[in-house]
């Protein structure tokens, strides 16, 4: 299994701000899903940082990790006894992905483009 990217995923309480904010660094908008934005550097393209609207139910992952084998990946986790807190699944905009609790308690999405 090979690791293509990790991304910093950035709760936000308000999207256009936090938009506003990290394109003033340098970022340009790559993708928006009207609940997450990707910013990319527009040089460097796996430099990215994902805002994520704030999730009342606190399932808020802090980073993605983009696997070139998903399945692999879950099936590690769940050999090591990790806690999966959201079920591996196809999502709706072409990627496949579950949550993961790493051992001080942070939630890792797991993802990989179909």
């Amino acid at each position: 299994m090979a690791i293509n990217r990790v991304v910093p995923d950035v709760r936000c309480a308000d999207l256009g701000a936090a938009k506003r904010f990290y394109g003033r660094l340098g970022f340009e908008e790559v993708m928006d899903h009207g609940w997450v934005v990707a910013m990319a550097s527009p040089t460097t393209p796996g430099a990215q940082v994902m805002l994520i609207e704030a999730d009342p139910s606190g399932m808020h992952p802090v980073m993605s990790i983009e696997v070139d084998d998903v399945e692999a990946a879950h099936a590690a986790m769940r050999a090591d006894g990790a806690e999966i807190v959201y079920a591996i699944r196809d999502e709706p905009w072409g990627v496949r992905r579950f949550f993961v609790r790493d051992p001080d308690g942070q939630i890792v999405n797991v993802v990989a483009h179909r």
